[in-house]
């Protein structure tokens, strides 16, 4: 696990060795064992090393045999010894045993089709010194970051957003344009980013930049999607999905086990970390270490379930408890290290467990990936019971709708619990895609709010996220929802894994999202995902008999942050009042008047505003650091 950075110009010899070593020194947390460079008249690249495999070679930029490719890579290829025998056969000498080698032998001998052969996660750049051409690839999920920026002139590429800034040639800029589906997501699901001219190398694709221009193509897709899967029989029963799914999840896990260092996993207490943690406790050939993280308010604190799990298995396990002052004074740091703002609460405390971890080991395993591919989401089976009762419920006269909509939002008869469960169902809510799904269960701010926060409009609130869901309009309802969120939600969860864990300088590992198990995952049928109610049917069938049934089957509770009361005590008022600069990154955009009144509810505990007070005051702080530079921040001490 490393990281990357290099750039590609048209004007030979412009720009000094000085530009590789700042863009790779501002990733130095990505790789701090080790640190390479290569430059000729028309091409730079830098590396930074986490040393996991082939620990004594290994070096990069690699070269090929007769030096005429260099590469750069990000990542680990889980069956490069397997691909070897057939890449010496075909000639190809090795002088490493590491998977960097096995990447440039391949695409020696397949061409931009070697990526199809690898399993695993990565993102690298070969650049071609005899004809001027750079080849960069992402993995098929997106476990590993690729950024890139191209004028025309200068092509410049980077595991993260911060190694791009360090080219003279190449300013922050705010992408205004994506405001809109930032305050309601909280992330831009497409391939831009908020720097104008900043793009990401999207999941499954490459790119091959030639003298002239840049060519990007897909090489992958979910395949049931794009007709690749025959449906599954009927006749198959349910035991043998459950046993192959057990099998596949095995042999996923026990590929991720491969380390020439100290392995451990994230163990939330929940079925997914669980699962993996169980699986791997008899395939370790040491003791496992677990690392769990919780708050000093017990009742967001899963670290019980966690110590039960380990405890169970028998695992060497670790905690850390962090409380309001640790999240808050680290929040600066980790928007630097994420380069966007920050979606999720949640990403502060893996910070934290990730430099637990990396006291005594250098990779870890984590459960990412499988609620997406089972239906582990409460908000999947809410909308399908939603949409059910709206076929009904749709033939009530739209005034009555309206009316009754509206008493729901604005009585005081019924309990704020009771008022919010009604605003989630038909009752309190318009019948279509956007009011009954992706406002109930996305939004901060949906299109409405947004007209009252914002001084002008912006457009484009829903577009990347429904580009993907009206791609699929044969897909069943289930399946429709499981792509969307794996195409966009997904993504942004696995780029928090990758930037949480890499700035505390280790490596994670998704065993959930081994291409070839989400392939299988394509194939299961909606009554194995989603039953009774019962989310990740399938999963919880295959590991109930190595966990404790009331880990398998306890209610999910999705790593909660006691955000909204620490947002609600006083120590929190300076945080808070950061929203009101009139020289911050805000001021342009917004109505203060109505951004006060919600503040003030919030307060006074009239309205539960956390998730949009969240985003706010993350692009606020983003802005800071990276567009007006008023704030300094340099990256967290390494463990």
């Amino acid at each position: 696990m490393c990281g990357i950075a290099g750039f590609v110009t048209r004007t030979p010899g412009a720009s000094p060795d000085s530009v590789i070593a700042r863009m790779t020194d501002a990733i130095r947390h990505r790789g701090p064992d080790a640190s390479g460079y290569y430059r000729d008249p028309f091409a730079s690249l830098g590396h930074r090393r986490l040393s996991i495999i082939d620990v004594a070679g290994g070096h990069q930029p690699m070269c090929n045999e007769d030096g005429a490719l260099r590469i750069t890579y990000n990542g680990e290829i889980f069956n490069h010894a397997d691909l070897r025998p057939a890449l010496e056969q075909a000639g190809h000498h090795y002088r490493t045993r590491c998977d960097t080698e096995t990447i440039l032998h391949a695409y020696e001998q397949y061409g931009p089709d070697c990526v199809t052969r690898f399993r695993g996660m990565f993102a690298f750049a070969i650049w071609n010194i005899n004809t001027r051409t750079l080849f960069c690839a992402r993995d098929r999920l997106g476990k590993k970051p690729l950024y890139y920026y191209w004028d025309g002139r200068l092509f410049a590429f980077a595991s993260e957003i911060k190694a791009l800034l360090a080219h003279p040639a190449i300013s922050p800029r705010f992408e205004e344009s994506l405001l809109s589906e930032y305050l309601n997501f909280g992330y831009c699901s497409g391939e831009r980013t908020l720097f104008s001219g900043i793009r990401k190398l999207m999941p499954g694709h490459w790119l091959r930049l030639s003298p002239e221009q840049p060519e990007i193509r897909q090489y992958w897709e979910i395949p049931c999607m794009v007709g690749q899967v025959v449906s599954p029989a009927k006749s198959r029963d349910d035991q043998s999905w459950i046993a192959e799914c057990r099998t596949r999840l095995e042999e996923a896990v026990r590929t991720r086990l491969m380390s020439d260092v100290p392995l451990g996993m994230f163990l939330s207490g929940g079925v997914d970390s669980s699962a993996i943690a169980a699986l791997m406790k008899p395939m370790s050939k040491g003791p496992v270490k677990t690392f769990a993280v919780g708050y000093r308010e017990r009742a967001f604190s899963e670290l019980s379930y966690a110590r039960q799990v380990a405890e169970k298995i028998g695992t060497e396990h670790h905690e850390v408890v962090i409380g309001r002052g640790d999240f808050f004074n680290a929040l600066p740091h980790l928007i630097w290290h994420e380069d966007e703002p920050i979606s999720w609460p949640s990403s502060v405390s893996l910070y934290f467990v990730s430099r637990l971890a990396a006291e005594q080991v250098k990779v870890v395993l984590t459960g990412e990936g499988s609620d997406e591919l089972f239906a582990g989401y409460a908000r999947y089976r809410t909308y399908i019971l939603n949409r059910r009762f709206m076929r009904a419920y749709g033939a009530v006269p739209s005034p009555l709708r309206n009316a009754l909509r509206s008493a729901i939002a604005n009585t005081r008869l019924l309990s704020g619990n009771m008022r919010r469960k009604l605003r989630h169902s038909v009752l309190g809510r318009g019948e279509d895609l956007e009011a009954l799904y992706l406002d109930n269960f996305y939004s901060a701010f949906s299109r409405a709010e947004q007209q009252r926060l914002l001084a002008a409009p912006f457009d484009g609130t829903y577009d990347s996220y429904l580009h993907y869901w009206n791609s699929q309009p044969n897909a069943g309802l289930l399946p429709r929802m499981l792509y969307a969120d794996q195409k966009t939600y997904l993504v942004e969860l696995l780029m928090k894994q990758d930037q949480m864990s890499m700035a505390c300088s280790i490596e994670s590992r998704v065993p959930f999202l081994d291409h070839e198990f989400v392939e299988f995952a394509a194939t299961v049928p909606d009554r194995m995902k989603l039953r009774g109610g019962v989310g990740k049917y399938i999963l919880k069938r295959a590991v109930e008999d190595i966990l404790p049934h009331d880990i398998v089957y306890r209610k999910k509770m999705g790593f909660p942050t006691p955000l909204r009361q620490w947002l609600m005590d006083p120590s929190a008022d300076a945080v808070i009042a950061q929203l009101n600069d009139r020289d911050g990154l805000l001021a342009p955009y917004i109505d203060f008047t109505y951004l006060n009144d919600l503040l003030t509810r919030h307060k006074r505990g009239l309205e539960d505003a956390t998730d949009r007070i969240w985003r706010l005051l993350n692009l606020q702080l983003w802005g800071d650091i990276f567009i007006t530079s008023r704030t300094g921040v340099v990256a967290c001490p390494l463990p």
